[in-house]
């Protein structure tokens, strides 16, 4: 592994780092439903730009494969279809920001994504669910999820009045066909690099770590008051972003 840190100059310190956020991470999408790039975007653009958005959308595929088996039966394409031919232009526009913006608009873009992430979580807002809603709500959460991995927020502001349990599972299953799709996206637009596949293999036992715990501790723990402390962490970091 020291080999491959050297190789994409990556310090050991700094790798510790963005393993311990990928672990809190994993921990809080397990525990709440969402979490992982939310938490991870702002924190690993501090600590490494290099590995948002590729890392991000391969762990949030491999945290919604964990998931779904779960929820599997709860699944209804009906549900998610128009969303999914909305990811594709969402897509093409995400990539164009990746290709042609400058970091310092693509930080301030992902720092307004994870704010806009914490208003719809505390908000909750109504909107109706139709074609056309469903297909706009695909658009951005192409947009966001290409540029910061964070394609859930459109898709949850329309999900959140069905059964906890059917919206973890339709939510498990889009983010499974959309990161598979985002991440042939970045490969057609040369934005993935065989160091990504070699890097994310470092930091997996550290998501599967933080899955793990959350398995075993979140029923423990009061979820609204995790994902307080999550929301806030996010905030403060998105803010940082920005400022």
């Amino acid at each position: 592994m020291d080999s491959l840190l050297a190789w994409v100059n990556l310090p050991l310190d700094t790798w510790l780092a963005c393993a311990a956020v990928l672990m809190l991470g994993a921990f809080v999408q397990r525990a709440t439903g969402f979490g992982l790039a939310v938490v991870g975007a702002p924190l690993l653009l501090m600590l490494e730009p290099r590995l948002v958005p590729v890392i991000l959308v391969l762990f949030g595929l491999t945290v919604s494969l964990m998931m779904v088996r779960h929820y599997w039966h709860e699944v209804r394409l009906d549900a998610i279809g128009m969303a999914l031919v909305g990811r594709l232009p969402g897509n093409a526009l995400g990539v164009w920001l990746l290709l042609v913006a400058p970091m310092v608009i693509l930080e301030k873009l992902i720092a307004v994504i994870v704010l806009f992430t914490v208003l719809v979580t505390l908000c909750r807002f109504q909107l109706p669910v139709n074609r056309i809603t469903l297909f706009g709500a695909g658009v951005l959460s192409g947009i966001f999820g290409t540029v910061a991995a964070i394609g859930g927020p459109p898709i949850v502001l329309l999900m959140h009045g069905l059964p906890p349990d059917r919206m973890r599972g339709n939510l498990a299953a889009f983010f499974i066909l959309t990161s598979t799709l985002t991440l042939i996206t970045l490969a057609l637009a040369d934005q993935i690099q065989l160091w990504h596949f070699q890097i994310a293999l470092t930091f997996l036992p550290a998501v599967l770590i933080g899955n793990a715990l959350a398995d075993t501790l979140a029923h423990r723990l009061d979820r609204r008051l995790l994902q307080g402390a999550s929301l806030t962490l996010c905030t403060l970091a998105a803010i940082g972003l920005l400022v």
